[in-house]
């Protein structure tokens, strides 16, 4: 059976005098670059339930994570042990209900709990934060950023009553950028369209799905049939930009029809 004593190998041969030149010289601040990207590939993988990609996707991402890890190891900062040992004793500890006596009864019980502990962690190592805003990292995409800082907004009791008040505010939201949109003023447009979206992505937290997975798997539906009707014009020898919009509706909709999710 592979052991991750396997990969740990690999990468340090292609890191030694006779492997890789390009593996040789990549650093903890290239390589989070390379995991992020595997990491978006796995999520592709599992949304479209591909369990042969999802397994070949979760290995990109280990063998990126032991890389970045090995790096480390290089250095004499750290060893896997201490990485594994680190974060056995955060989640041991941060589930005291079922590691010691605590007891929950309800999911916001949970929650609290959950968030009393980190709290708890912060200040012991003297991390403690001035806003509630601060554990969000400035680096996250955006889509994911809104609904981080949407959560934790959240947390201070700073939110909606319902779904429904959110799509009220989504209704506002774009009746000011339509106002925007007739003052000619991009600035101001711009600002109300990242407003809408920010709104919307409220919708997707109260309505209990990830909003970068529902993104990723509408715009993989608008690719799939838009590849299908490329293929039906190719095999009529027809070109899309010259048809006419008639003619392209009535494509797309067949392509609709046919595709297949």
């Amino acid at each position: 059976m592979e052991t991750i004593d396997t990969l740990f190998n690999i990468i340090r041969t292609l890191r030694s005098k006779r492997g890789c030149a390009w593996d040789r010289k990549q650093t903890p601040e290239t390589m989070w670059k390379c995991l992020a990207e595997e990491v978006y590939e796995l999520q592709e993988a599992i949304t479209k339930k591909d369990l042969e990609n999802t397994c070949e996707e979760l290995g990109d991402v280990l063998f990126q994570l032991v890389f970045i890890l090995e790096i480390f190891q290089e250095r004499k900062e750290f060893t896997l042990s201490d990485v594994v040992g680190q974060v056995a004793k955060k989640m041991i500890r941060r589930h005291p209900h079922v590691y010691e006596d605590a007891r929950v009864k309800t999911e916001n019980e949970l929650h609290l709990q959950w968030e009393s502990i980190k709290a708890l962690e912060r200040t012991e190592n003297g991390h403690e934060r001035k806003s509630a805003l601060d554990a969000v990292p400035k680096g996250m995409p955006s889509l994911i950023r809104a609904l981080k800082v949407s959560r934790c907004a959240v947390k201070t009791g700073f939110d909606w009553d319902n779904i429904h008040e959110v799509m009220e505010t989504v209704k506002d939201e774009i009746n000011e950028f339509e106002a925007a949109l007739k003052s000619e003023n991009q600035n101001n447009a711009m600002m109300e369209f990242g407003d809408i979206l920010f709104t919307l992505v409220n919708v997707a937290r109260f309505a209990g799905f990830h909003p970068e997975t529902a993104l990723l798997a509408s715009t993989s539906k608008f690719e799939g049939r838009f590849r299908l009707m490329e293929d039906n014009l190719d095999k009529k020898k027809l070109k899309l930009e010259e048809l006419s919009n008639d003619q392209k509706d009535l494509f797309w909709e067949q392509a609709k029809k046919s595709y297949e999710r």
